[in-house]
Order: structure tokens, then C-alpha cells, then sequence
């Protein structure tokens, strides 16, 4: 079982100690936030609120069953009924869907409680997992890119509202 929750301040601990003990899982596949995302993660997370209440992004923690903050979703950039989908599931959560099912609640919530018609993704190909949670939810893939140097694929997503 996967829920999301809309990010709140009440959520900074729980973010933080994420972010510190998925580090260098994360850095495997995605580009490393750097030693300042952690030395600055107060600040960071109070301009992320600040992005949410003015409606340009809208944020969320992924937690499983036991209430375990096990990743983060969040829809970037909203502009013009679209935004770009992001989000990371955390190493001991791997592998069990959570990722997918993470990605369709998101879905459902940027057609009906955002009002988006559209989303999009990249990724970089040497992250294989990635590739397949989009393909599985939906995302077809539109163009080639660059992701920090490293050769990606952009997705997309078209969005109705039940």
C-alpha cells in the first residue's frame, strides 16, 4: 500500500533523513544533489513550500503501510494545464511497485485536483527501473535528451480527468 501526502513542513525530519540514507543509491542513477542540498535543506524546503502555495509545483512524500516516508513525487514546473513529473523511491522500498503506484495516484491527482491535461519525464538510459515505471503508467517517449551529460529520454503523458 502506497499513500501520498502533500509535502508539509511537518514532513522536514522524516525528507531529511530520506534524502541522507538514499544518497549514494540515488547517485547511482540520478545526478547527486550535492553536500549544500543537505547543508542548506531548511531553506531549500521552506522556498519548496513557498513554490507550492504560489501553485507552481505541487510536492508529495510517498509513504508505505507502516507510515514510513519511503520516497517523493512531485509535479514540476506547472504551466499551461502540464507539468514535469519527478520523483524517487528509496532503496529498502525498490522493487515492490511502489514507484508505479506512486506514479498513477499522481497521475489522478494532476487530472483532477490540479486541472493538468499533460505531464512529462525524463530519464537518464542507464536507469533502466525508471524507464519501465513510465512505460507502465503510461508515458510514451517523445525525444532523446541530455540529462548533467548523461544520454535520457523525455516522456509524455496525455491526462483526462474521471
Amino acid at each position: 500500500m502506497v499513500r501520498l501526502e502533500r509535502l508539509r513542513a511537518e514532513h522536514a525530519d522524516a525528507l531529511l533523513e530520506f534524502e541522507r540514507v538514499n544518497r549514494e543509491y540515488f547517485a547511482r542513477t540520478v545526478p547527486d544533489r550535492g553536500d549544500a542540498y543537505f547543508a542548506e535543506f531548511a531553506s531549500r524546503l521552506r522556498a519548496l513550500l513557498a513554490e507550492q502555495d504560489a501553485g507552481v509545483c505541487h510536492f508529495h512524500v510517498v509513504v508505505d503501510g507502516e507510515g514510513d516516508l519511503v520516497g517523493r513525487i512531485n509535479l514540476m514546473d506547472v504551466e499551461d494545464g502540464s507539468a514535469e513529473l519527478g520523483y524517487r523511491i528509496g532503496e529498502r522500498a525498490s522493487g515492490r511497485g511502489m514507484a508505479t503506484a506512486a506514479v498513477a495516484q499522481v497521475c489522478r491527482l494532476a487530472a483532477e485536483a490540479y486541472g493538468l491535461s499533460a505531464l512529462t519525464a525524463k530519464t537518464t538510459l542507464d536507469n533502466p527501473a525508471s524507464m519501465a515505471v513510465l512505460t507502465r503508467s503510461g508515458f510514451t517517449v517523445v525525444a532523446d535528451t541530455v540529462i548533467d551529460g548523461r544520454p535520457g529520454v523525455r516522456y509524455r503523458r496525455r491526462l483526462v480527468a474521471v
